[in-house]
C-alpha cells in the first residue's frame, strides 16, 4: 500500500520478509537428497558387479552432490536466524561458505577419480559387464533429470507453484531478483552428473558391441570430470567475490553513484559501498555531500527509497554532511575507484 512505501522511505533496511522461498529450497533439498542417496547406493552395488570405473566415477559424483546437498539445506537453515550481537548481519554468508566447501568437495574427488583413471589405462588389467553398465547408467540419466526437476521447482515435491526457477522474492512467489546460490551449486552439480551419465551410457554401448574399446571407460571418467570441473567454477567465482566483498555482478558502481548524486540538493555522493551478504541480500554505505540549503532529512529518504526501489539494496547506511569542495575533491578516499 502507499502507506506501507511511506513508512518504508523512512527507514534504512527493507522489511525482512518470512524467507517462504528459503522453506521451499529446503523441501527441494531434501528431496533431491533422498533421491540422490537411493541412486547413489544402487550406482555403487553396480558399479562394482559391472567393474566400470565411469559408473563408480557417477557414483562418486554422487556423493559429492549429496554432501553438497546437506551442507546446502544446514547453510539455508542457519541463514533464517535472528542477527546476533556477535553477528550482526545475521548468518546469510553460511550460504555462501556451504557452496563454497560443496565446490571444492568435488574438486578433490575429481582429482582422486582422474588418477585412479589413469592408473586403470596404464594397467589394463580389467573387464568391465558391458550389460550391468548399461542398465546403471540407464537408469542414472533418468534420476539425474528427477533430481534436476525437483531442484528446478518443476515438481510437486518442492512445495513450488510451478515457475518458481529457483529464484528468491521478497514475497515468496520466486519472482526474485537473483538467484538462491545453494540450489544453483546444487542444480550445476546434477547437470554435471546427467552429462556424465550420458557418456557413460555411450561407453556403455561402445563396450558392448566392440568390447575391445574398453578404454572408453576410463576416457569417460577423464571427459567428464574435465567438464564438472567447469561447470562449478562460475559457483565458486561468486562465492569468491561476495566474500571479498566485491561489488554485485548486477549493479554498476557509475550507475548507482550518477543516480545518487541526480538527487535534488546532492553535489557528490562518495565513500560508496555495495556489498552482498548472500546473493539476495545487498547492502550499502554512502556518504552524501549536499548544499547547505538543502533539507537533509529530504534527501536521506530520497536516497533511501531510491537505493532501496531502483538498486533493491536490503540494508543501507546513508551520511548527510555538508558539501566541502576544498576538502572532498582533493581527498583520494573521497574520490572513489
Amino acid at each position: 500500500s502507499s502507506e506501507d512505501d511511506q513508512a518504508d522511505t523512512l527507514h534504512c533496511h527493507a522489511r525482512t520478509p518470512a524467507r517462504y522461498s528459503s522453506k521451499i529450497a529446503q523441501r527441494q533439498l531434501i528431496a533431491s537428497s533422498l533421491t540422490c542417496l537411493t541412486f547413489m547406493t544402487a550406482e555403487i552395488v553396480g558399479g562394482y558387479l559391472s567393474n566400470s570405473l565411469a559408473i563408480m566415477s557417477d557414483a562418486a559424483h554422487l556423493c559429492a552432490d549429496l554432501a553438497g546437498f546437506v551442507i546446502s539445506i544446514f547453510a539455508v537453515w542457519i541463514a533464517q536466524k535472528s542477527p546476533t550481537k556477535r553477528m550482526s548481519f545475521g548468518f546469510y554468508r553460511a550460504e555462501i561458505l556451504g557452496a563454497m566447501v560443496s565446490v571444492v568437495f568435488i574438486w578433490v574427488l575429481t582429482g582422486i577419480l582422474v588418477y585412479t583413471a589413469a592408473q586403470r589405462i596404464y594397467h589394463d588389467d580389467y573387464d568391465i559387464d558391458a550389460d550391468i553398465m548399461l542398465i546403471v547408467s540407464g537408469t542414472g540419466v533418468a534420476m539425474n533429470i528427477i533430481m534436476g526437476l525437483i531442484l528446478h521447482g518443476w515438481c510437486p515435491v518442492g512445495g513450488s507453484h510451478g515457475h518458481s526457477h529457483g529464484l528468491r522474492s521478497s514475497h515468496g512467489h520466486s519472482h526474485g531478483e537473483r538467484s538462491n546460490i545453494n540450489i544453483r551449486a546444487a542444480l550445476i552439480h546434477v547437470l554435471g552428473d546427467l552429462l556424465q551419465s550420458i557418456g557413460v551410457l555411450i561407453a556403455a554401448y561402445v563396450i558392448k558391441y566392440k568390447p575391445e574399446y574398453k578404454m572408453a571407460d576410463p576416457i569417460c571418467t577423464f571427459v567428464f570430470s574435465a567438464l564438472v570441473l567447469f561447470t562449478t567454477v562460475s559457483i565458486l567465482r561468486d562465492a569468491v567475490v561476495i566474500l571479498m566483498e566485491g561489488f554485485p555482478r548486477d549493479l554498476a558502481y557509475s550507475t548507482v553513484k550518477a543516480a545518487l548524486q541526480s538527487l535534488k540538493g546532492v553535489r557528490m555522493a562518495h565513500s560508496l559501498h555495495v556489498w552482498s551478504l548472500t546473493l539476495d541480500r545487498n547492502a550499502l554505505a554512502v556518504h552524501l555531500a549536499v548544499d547547505e540549503d538543502a533539507d537533509p532529512t529530504a534527501v536521506l529518504q530520497a536516497a533511501q527509497q531510491m537505493v532501496r526501489k531502483k538498486f533493491k539494496i536490503f540494508s543501507s547506511t546513508i551520511q548527510v554532511e555538508v558539501y566541502a569542495p576544498s576538502e572532498m575533491l582533493s581527498c583520494e578516499t573521497c574520490k572513489g575507484p
